[in-house]
Order: C-alpha cells, then sequence, then structure tokens
C-alpha cells in the first residue's frame, strides 16, 4: 500500500512523462505505422488523454485547505491503517474487504500533503498531454 496516493501519483505521472518525452521521436512514427495497421491504436492515446484530463479535474477539486479538522482525521486515519493491518493478519479470510478499507485510507491518508503536490500533477498531466497529443499529429 502506499503512503501518500497523491505523490504516488505525481512520482508515476514523472516516470510516465520523462520516458515518453525522451522516447517522442522514436514512439510517433511506431505509432502512425501501426495506426494505420489497426486504427484501433488511436483509441488508446485518446483513450489515455481522457483518463488523463478526468483525473486533472478530479484534482483540480480538491480544495484540502477549507477542510477543518484534518489533522485529526489524518491521524485517525493512521490508526486505522494500522489496526487494519494488523486485523488482516487475524482475519486472513477478509483480506479483500480489509484491503478495500485500506485502499479508502490511502486516499484519506494522502490528503494533507495534496496542495503540495497539486500543481505539480497538473503540470505533469499537461505535458504528457502534450506528449500525446503530439503522436496524433
Amino acid at each position: 500500500m502506499a503512503d501518500n496516493l497523491y505523490q504516488d501519483l505525481k512520482d508515476a505521472l514523472q516516470e510516465f512523462k520523462d520516458f515518453l518525452h525522451g522516447n517522442i521521436g522514436t514512439i510517433k512514427p511506431a505509432y502512425t505505422a501501426l495506426k494505420a495497421l489497426v486504427p484501433r491504436v488511436e483509441d488508446l492515446v485518446n483513450g489515455l488523454i481522457d483518463v488523463l484530463q478526468k483525473v486533472k479535474a478530479e484534482i483540480d477539486k480538491l480544495n484540502v485547505g477549507a477542510i477543518p479538522g484534518l489533522n485529526a482525521l489524518t491521524t485517525f486515519v493512521s490508526s486505522t491503517t494500522t489496526f487494519l493491518t494488523t486485523a488482516k493478519t487475524l482475519l486472513p479470510d477478509d483480506a479483500s474487504a480489509i484491503d478495500d478499507v485500506l485502499k479508502a485510507t490511502d486516499v484519506v491518508s494522502g490528503l494533507p500533503s495534496l496542495d503540495d503536490v497539486k500543481g505539480e500533477i497538473d503540470q505533469l498531466i499537461d505535458a504528457v498531454v502534450a506528449d500525446l497529443t503530439s503522436l496524433k499529429s
């Protein structure tokens, strides 16, 4: 499980952007050739752009500075995570249900640092979308 979903998102976007940007000259001719043979390959790029824009819109909606008591909630979530991790060992048959709750704690636990990485996430998404759009031209 991630320690901070939003930092993990930023790191994944950075890695993807670095790879895509560094290899766009190699990927574009292959993409163009493949698109001529399998037109649906364009769905991959269009779908990825759509998902990136949706992620950006969701991140932009979050204003964690306006949430009173966020620090107390963070402590609660941290305690919950510790408890659930321990409970999963004791209740192996319920591991899937516990994992579902842990996924929610991951989202909430990353909120306090969201403002720190929000702008960087937006910039990374914009850069990836620009590179993906350049594939199509």
